[in-house]
């Protein structure tokens, strides 16, 4: 199952032809995977605030198919395509009226703020994860 969402690109996340900066990319997928973690019970302010917990970008893979502009809506999906010990790989594609934008391949590693390594899934986490898993067979716990 995957994550959905929908994003405007707006005046300031283009450059002067109206087309997207595509840094402003960046800034706009961290809100959506940051959204992804509070709909699925675990947001950021809890998880670095109380649980002291960090979920950064370890890996960042961007494939730009066909240029955003100025006003568009994209729609977001975000699907969990693997879950390791510490770590999980996320699959991104962006479209704009069924145009895909851009696609990403990222990997998050779940980190103690504390200590600053990674650290192991809580089951809860987990368990939230998996319901966006893409396939079932996607677990590794080597990861």
């Amino acid at each position: 199952m995957a994550y959905q969402t929908t994003r405007r690109l707006n005046f300031g996340d283009c450059d002067p032809s109206g087309i997207a900066y595509f840094p402003s990319y960046l800034n706009i997928l961290v809100g959506v995977f940051e959204e992804f973690f509070e709909v699925i019970g675990f947001p950021w302010s809890t998880l670095v605030d109380v649980s002291k917990l960090g979920v950064p970008t370890v890996t960042l893979n961007l494939t730009f198919k066909h240029p955003g502009r100025h006003g568009d809506l994209m729609d977001f999906s975000l699907k969990v395509r693997r879950i390791g010990k510490t770590s999980v790989d996320l699959w991104h594609e962006v479209r704009c009226g069924g145009t895909l934008l851009w696609t990403a391949e990222q990997r998050l590693v779940l980190t103690s703020l504390e200590t600053h390594t990674a650290t192991p899934w809580p089951n809860d986490m987990r368990a939230a994860l998996e319901t966006y898993l893409e396939t079932h067979d996607a677990h590794d716990p080597a990861a």
